[in-house]
């Protein structure tokens, strides 16, 4: 027979076991969903800081992507203002300005980057150049001394080139004094010249950086003088003088420092400033001899020519270019300060006379022109120069017979790309004012390396 009670000892038992075996079964699964929840946490960061790293990449990616996309704007826009003016075809996409644009900050792009860009679906924009290509100067049809834009990067441009000038003028100087307006009481010396200039030249620029280049030019000058003298009054009307003269040399050595301002492109200008120094290598023309010569009057004649201006010069100068399909528009205005010698003195044949302090007059000029590409090779430019030549002054009086000289000239040109890192330009010049050459023909080759 069973104990009294026993049925309900058993639950009892039991309800006692469990509130015994509860608080560490409680603390047994708080301790799991704690460390589930720890895992949980750990992995969120890790997908977090990996979520942060592939941003990071991605912006990376991006931003070298922008920086490329804007270099190739920039190499499709000079492409466009090379070929409007003549220029070299062919710089998107294949010249070491657009190289440096397209690669990142500090050289290729990494490969792990260009795998995960490619992963992602991100395509590259733009692709560099083989190692060492240039594709040379986006040089123009140069009937101006105008750069087109700059010389690239690291790039050295050397321009043989050849000039031909020829003018003429004839001057009638009044040695005497007049009366009436219509007699003359004293002579008139009539004189009739003609000048050939041959000038030949090497040019050479190096791109110290995209928008900065340095350049110097050496020229070798070749002149010859012939003239003929003749006074009235003198009982003859017979020419008294026929006279020839030449001189040979090195000219004016040059250099010239350009700086481009911002970064122009299709419908934005260029700004080019510059800066020439012009030496006085050249023959002075007070070191030639001046001779006199029987029956004529004046300052007599001088039948060793020199090839320089016996001045040091600097010439500021600033140039805007403007492309605008399917020409381009360029225009430049510059002003050059030749500096004053003091104790000149000048060889005659009656021996040195002394002249004193010599300054001569400021040139202020100007000039403006179009130029327009036929396809990518052939291109034509049309511009217009003018400089106005102020007077000398002797002492600090203006010499008698110096005037204030206007020369204006209209030049056509001509380029052609004969291989991508040379061109070929011709130009043609013709005086429209007085003092102008009557023509002026050159030939240049610019290669780049």
């Amino acid at each position: 027979m069973k104990p009294r009670g026993s049925k309900h000892r058993v639950p009892a038992c039991v309800a006692a076991a469990a509130i015994l075996v509860s608080p560490s079964w409680v603390r047994a699964q708080q301790a799991a969903t704690a460390d589930d929840a720890a895992a949980r946490l750990q992995a969120l960061k890790q997908q977090v800081d990996e979520q942060t790293r592939q941003l990071d990449s991605l912006r990376k990616l991006v931003s070298e992507q922008e920086a490329a996309l804007k270099g190739l704007q920039r190499a499709v826009a000079t492409e466009v203002l090379a070929t409007q003016r003549g220029g070299q075809a062919g710089a998107a996409g294949s010249g070491p300005q657009t190289a440096q644009a397209a690669q990142a900050p500090q050289g290729a792009q990494p490969a792990a980057d260009a795998k995960q860009a490619e992963g992602q679906g991100i395509a590259p924009v733009g692709q560099a150049p083989a190692e060492g290509e240039n594709i040379g100067p986006l040089s123009v049809a140069r009937v101006l001394e105008l750069p087109g834009v700059l010389t690239q990067r690291g790039m050295f441009v050397v321009e043989p080139s050849i000039a031909y000038s020829y003018s003429s003028s004839l001057r009638v100087s009044l040695v005497g004094y007049s009366i009436l307006p219509a007699l003359l009481i004293g002579l008139i010396d009539v004189r009739e010249v003609r000048r050939n200039t041959w000038t030949a030249a090497l040019r050479g620029s190096y791109g110290v950086t995209n928008r900065f280049e340095i350049e110097g030019r050496v020229p070798y000058i070749y002149r010859s003088d012939s003239g003929v003298g003749r006074e009235f009054l003198e009982g003859s009307a017979q020419d008294v003088a026929v006279f020839n003269g030449s001189g040979s040399g090195i000219g004016d050595v040059e250099f010239t420092a350009r700086y481009q301002f911002n970064d122009g492109g299709t419908n934005k200008p260029f700004y080019v400033g510059s800066l020439r120094f012009k030496s006085r290598t050249g023959t002075d023309p007070f070191e030639v001899m001046t001779r006199s010569v029987p029956g004529l009057h004046g300052e007599g004649i001088q039948t060793d020519l020199p090839t320089g201006s016996g001045f040091n010069g600097i010439q500021p100068g600033f140039t805007v270019l403007y492309p605008t399909d399917p020409v381009v528009l360029f225009g430049t205005v510059n002003y050059l300060y030749s500096f004053a010698r003091n104790d000149v003195t000048m060889r005659t044949d009656q021996g040195d006379r002394y002249i004193g302090k010599v300054a001569p007059g400021g040139i202020f000029g100007f000039n403006f022109g179009i130029g327009l590409g036929l396809n990518d090779k052939l291109s034509l430019s049309f511009a217009y120069d003018q400089a106005s030549i102020a007077k000398t002054k002797i002492n600090g009086v203006a010499a008698p017979d110096s005037v204030t000289l206007q020369v204006g000239t209209l030049l056509i040109g001509g380029s052609y790309r004969l291989t991508p890192t040379q061109n070929l330009n011709v130009t043609v010049g013709v005086g429209v004012t007085r003092d102008a050459p009557d023509v002026t023909l050159s030939l240049r080759y610019p290669m780049s390396f």
